[in-house]
């Protein structure tokens, strides 16, 4: 917690004010970055598009989401195992939802994979190739995250080898 404020700028005091402790600081990260992602979704359901456009809008999104989030994506990966029973389960309820979402997204676009054991698993496929792409994909480089948005939904969609969309 003392590292945690220098690094801040604040007293250690001013940070316990707002904390009680380092648990509860993990928390407020991984449950507001849930937040932030279900926001997403709420978001894109509201524009009311069709199955195509909807799906490309939540894969772009979080796209833009996940450049600026690296930290908090790390902690849901790899952290939320530290909280609590309740404040894991809190967590983990809200990244259900967000799953839940692209798998309602998904079958929405093939009615064939509405099937409930489909679902997820073609759900958390499309999670696969989003969800690392802070490791390689660099601010310098050719690509952007809007421009690996649109490689995932084509190839999530129609295959690598499948003729791009018009």
């Amino acid at each position: 917690m003392a590292q945690l404020a220098q690094v801040c700028g604040i007293s250690k005091p001013l940070l316990y004010h707002y904390y009680r402790d380092k648990a509860h600081i993990l928390f407020d990260v991984a449950d507001g970055y849930m937040d932030t992602l279900l926001g997403i979704v709420a978001d894109v359901r509201a524009q009311g598009l069709e199955p195509e456009s909807h799906f490309r809008a939540l894969v772009g999104r979080f796209m833009q989401a996940y450049q600026h989030s690296q930290a908090q994506h790390m902690v849901l990966v790899q952290d939320v195992k530290f909280l609590g029973t309740a404040e894991r389960a809190a967590v983990v309820e809200k990244e259900r939802a967000v799953v839940d979402a692209f798998a309602a997204a998904i079958a929405k676009l093939k009615p064939r994979w509405t099937r409930k054991a489909l679902r997820v698993p073609l759900a958390m496929i499309l999670f696969g190739m989003i969800n690392w792409t802070f490791t390689w994909l660099r601010a310098d480089g050719p690509l952007r995250y809007e421009d690996m948005a649109e490689v995932v939904a084509e190839i999530f969609l129609h295959g690598v080898t499948a003729q791009a969309a018009a």
